[in-house]
């Protein structure tokens, strides 16, 4: 039996590896507009023209609504810039103060000052306590508004109206799904490097709100959400062998799936949240069984003498792509999720692990080791496509966001140092640091929460 930093050694080596908004109703002021913008991003061939957009602060309806007002303005334009596909106006080149958000603004200030869209909002704290917050998104070469909602919250969730709104605005001129209103759970890093502390971690997707899931008394490895974003499942590895466990966000409750013979590790959710499937050690292979949480029965679905593991099923459920190294070294294999024949899909220089398929179906993200680099890319399940994003040392574990088009992975640079999180465009632009209070990996990004 291996201890716990071999064991942990041994998972990271290159050769292995809808929580609703209490209280948040939308209080519709008037429906989404049908008048096309001119003001729309254009993504084609991976190449991006981003939109300017002007965010004023939104209007306070009391003195009591400054901070709140403020702060879901900076949010909005937080979220929007950093996705790479907006840039924000700066507040010096304003031409006005918006004081009403049913008065429709300055077109030809806005314009002068270069701006394409213009985001208007109002927060005001009601007679119940709940906080309402209104917004209207102008197109500014048309003169219409093309967005006009208003929400109502507890005050202290005035960040999730904000990521709300974002997903709304990058909805509405992308064209695409919003990602703003997620979370990600990741492994906080502590400590020295031959005694790092592992703690389960949660925060929304701006590093804002998180709270700690465990103690870092086990060592805690690849979390992975629930499609209902309320359930996590991970492994844990204490005095026994491996745990597959599940972790209830909402009620702070841990249940332990199994316990199995040898090692399990790898666990992920079908996308039916019913089942289970990850990979269990048998002697020197490993293999993959799915497991259905109502009955706790388990079926295998692969039988090899060698190691197939990080799977991770297509979103409809149909396919399932995982790692092994049947063929000599670790590569991409994709195949029926009931089992049956796989195919492999990877075939360049190096090796593959730990893939993961897009919410959009379309792509799988994968990490190659291959000349001393670590790369992130992604391939098209037929194994057509591969283009690599991002490389360097020691990039892994790729997750999407619950749109497809953003990545987040981790990059450890060895030593002492820790692992940081990072984002990256499916382009292979826009890469950035996340910020978080220590260090970090093994991210899993949740579905939208809305």
């Amino acid at each position: 039996m291996p201890d716990r930093d071999q064991f942990a050694a041994w998972y990271r080596g290159p050769t292995r590896r809808r929580v609703i908004l209490a209280g948040l109703g939308a209080l519709a002021a008037a429906p989404f507009r049908t008048a096309m913008a001119q003001s729309r991003v254009v993504i084609q061939n991976g190449e991006t023209a981003p939109i300017p957009i002007a965010i004023p602060p939104f209007i306070p309806g009391g003195p009591n609504d400054t901070e709140a007002a403020n702060g879901i303005a900076k949010v909005i334009s937080d979220n929007l810039a950093r996705s790479g596909l907006f840039t924000p106006v700066d507040p010096p080149a304003f031409p006005e103060r918006i004081t009403d958000i049913d008065t429709a603004p300055q077109f030809g200030g806005w314009r002068t000052a270069k701006a394409q869209a213009l985001v208007v909002g109002q927060a005001k704290k009601q007679d119940d306590g709940q906080i309402q917050v209104g917004f209207r998104l102008w197109d500014i070469e048309t003169q219409q508004d093309m967005v006009d909602r208003a929400f109502s919250s507890p005050p202290q969730n005035w960040r999730r109206i904000a990521h709300i709104i974002s997903d709304q605005i990058y909805t509405r001129l992308t064209g695409e799904q919003g990602y703003f209103d997620s979370r990600v759970v990741f492994v906080d890093e502590s400590g020295p490097a031959d005694r790092r502390i592992k703690r389960l971690a949660l925060m929304d997707q701006d590093g804002a709100n998180l709270r700690y899931l465990t103690r870092g008394a086990e060592l805690v490895l690849t979390p992975r959400f629930s499609p209902s974003s309320q359930t996590i499942t991970y492994m844990q590895f204490g005095q026994d062998d491996p745990q597959v466990c599940l972790f209830n966000i909402e009620t702070g409750q841990r249940d332990v799936v199994g316990n199995f013979p040898g090692m399990s590790f790898a666990p992920r959710f079908s996308p039916d949240g019913q089942s289970i499937i990850m990979s269990l050690q048998e002697g020197s292979n490993a293999n993959l069984f799915v497991m259905d949480l109502r009955t706790r029965s388990t079926t295998r679905l692969t039988d090899t003498e060698a190691i197939d593991t990080s799977p991770c099923y297509a979103p409809d459920g149909s396919q399932l792509c995982f790692e092994s190294d049947r063929g000599g070294k670790p590569q991409i294999y994709v195949m029926p999720a009931t089992g049956g024949e796989a195919k492999r899909i990877s075939f360049g220089d190096g090796t593959y692990s730990t893939p993961v398929w897009s919410p959009r179906g379309d792509t799988i993200a994968f990490t190659k080791q291959s000349g001393g680099q670590f790369a992130i890319g992604i391939i098209k399940p037929d194994g057509s496509g591969e283009r690599i994003l991002t490389s360097g040392f020691h990039n892994e574990g790729p997750t999407f966001a619950p749109n497809g088009r953003v990545l987040m992975f981790f990059r450890d640079p060895g030593g002492e140092s820790g692992p940081s999180l990072y984002t990256i465009d499916i382009s292979g632009r826009n890469e950035l640091k996340v910020a978080t209070p220590g260090y970090a990996s093994d991210p899993a990004w949740s579905a939208l929460l809305s």
